[in-house]
Formats: structure tokens, sequence, C-alpha cells
């Protein structure tokens, strides 16, 4: 049986693949939303992983609210310093992207391979 931590991980790379997807179909729209989710997913489980400050007030709330995962973005910039870029990204993909259908393919595109950076933190949890 696989961890949770294997689980966890694998769920945020499949994310980020069937974004890949998306985006060779030309769906821009919902490749921004599944880069957001894997950003999103990332960004809660590390987290718990390092068990940072901002759990408490997710604790106290019974949710995430956007404001705690900028929030955790900043804390866990000490231990892995390219999360605030690739969360500012996931979030402009996620408005821009995804609401307000604004970003062409280019600029989907380009903060896209911001939000990919995250194989490069994740993957070596799975060994």
């Amino acid at each position: 049986m696989k961890s949770w931590l294997k689980l966890q991980i694998e769920n945020i790379l499949k994310f980020l693949e069937e974004a890949d997807e998306l985006l060779k179909k030309g769906d821009t729209v919902q490749a921004s939303e599944k880069l957001y989710k894997a950003a999103e997913e990332a960004i809660k489980f590390l987290s718990y992983r390092e068990n940072i400050n901002v759990l408490s007030k997710v604790k106290k709330e019974d949710r995430w609210k956007s404001e705690f995962l900028f929030d955790a973005s900043l804390q866990l910039s000490n231990s892995y310093p390219e999360i605030k870029d690739i969360w500012k990204s996931a979030w402009i993909l996620h408005v821009e992207g995804f609401h307000e259908t604004r970003l062409d393919e280019n600029k989907v595109k380009f903060y896209a391979e911001n939000v990919k950076k995250l194989r490069k933190i994740l993957e070596p949890l799975l060994q």
C-alpha cells in the first residue's frame, strides 16, 4: 500500500500532467485551473509536512482561505525559496486565466513554467 505522502505527491504531479495535456489541446482555461490546483495542494501538503505557523489559522477557521495560502507560501519560502513565485504564478492563472479568461496561450505557458517547478520540489520526496 502506498503511503499518504506518496499519494499526495502523485496527485499533485497528476494535476501538472493534466495541465500539460490541456495546454497541448489549446484549453488554456482548464489548464490554468489544473496548474492552480497543483500549486494549492502542494502548498497545503508542504505546510503540513513542515508544520508551519499558518496551520493554527487553518485549524481555527476549519478551512483554508486564500490569505492563508499566501501566508503559507511566505513561510514555506524559508525552506523552498521558489515557492513564492510558484504561488504568485498559480494565483495569476487562477484569477486571470480561469475566472477572467484574460490570458492568451503564451501567457498561460509562461506562468505554467513557474508552477511546473513544483516537480523539482516534490519529486525528490518520492525517493
